[in-house]
């Protein structure tokens, strides 16, 4: 029995000499081995540069109003350009909304629309608008609206049950039309892009723009439109804005 010891003894002196060091890596926990599990790295993730919105040149515009044989259809060209209001807002648009004295519109969301127009704004938005869109709008009502018995601004004339409200299938198929004849790639989004753009550029302050926009805040229409900078001036507006804020007259 003390040769067996001795010799069992012998033999875990043995193991523990020939046993290497232990490093840092040898704790790795006691479920090491059990619950092995891939070791993900968080990927690097590339700075995006946000693509600019595209817009129409004065010119395009005028290809396209004047491409509308309508008036009805020039009307809802010209308003989505000067108002920048989208095609929903556009398309539920009723005659209680334009208010001629004051030379305003309003934008008002509805749930109840009968060509399921809709606008993305919460609130009714009053926007100014120029005597020229409402001098538009009264020869269209006199031409071409006439006695109809229709709340909306915006009715089938030709095409389909005549005095219903117009729907976007029929404004889209009005664009397709426009395209071919202005020769102008476009959509109605356009319109709302050309204007926010124009206004921004104008030196209209942010938070006016985001109000004219029906935005629900000031920092959507900063996301859309922050890449309006200083590279999308030519020399000679940067000259004028470095005037207009008495900067060049320090030097």
């Amino acid at each position: 029995m003390s040769s067996s010891r001795a010799a069992v003894s012998a033999w875990e002196r043995a193991q523990l000499r020939h046993r290497r060091a232990a490093s840092v890596g040898d704790h790795g926990g006691f479920l090491a081995g059990i619950a092995e599990r891939e070791v993900t790295r968080r990927p690097t993730r590339l700075k995006q540069v946000k693509r600019r919105s595209a817009t129409l040149t004065d010119a395009e515009v005028q290809g396209i109003l004047d491409a509308c044989e309508r008036l009805r259809d020039r009307l809802l060209m010209a308003l989505m350009f000067e108002t920048g209001c989208r095609i929903g807002q556009a398309l539920g648009l009723r005659h209680e909304d334009i208010n001629t004295d004051r030379r305003t519109l309003t934008l008002r969301p509805r749930e109840d629309n009968a060509n399921r127009a809709r606008g993305k704004s919460h609130d009714p938005k009053e926007i100014p608008v120029r005597q020229t869109l409402l001098d538009l709008y009264t020869d269209y009502l006199f031409a071409e609206y006439g006695e109809l018995d229709c709340d909306y601004v915006f009715v089938n004339l030709w095409n389909g049950p005549v005095g219903s409200p117009m729907g976007y299938w029929a404004a889209m198929s009005l664009v397709k039309r426009l395209r071919r004849r202005a020769g102008v790639d476009f959509h109605p989004h356009l319109f709302r892009h050309t204007h926010a753009t124009a206004l921004l550029r104008a030196g209209v302050r942010l938070e006016v723009a985001s109000e004219l926009l029906t935005h629900r805040s000031v920092h959507t229409t900063a996301d859309i439109y922050g890449h309006l900078d200083a590279d999308d001036l030519a020399a000679d507006d940067l000259a004028d804005e470095l005037d207009r804020v008495g900067f060049r007259g320090s030097w």
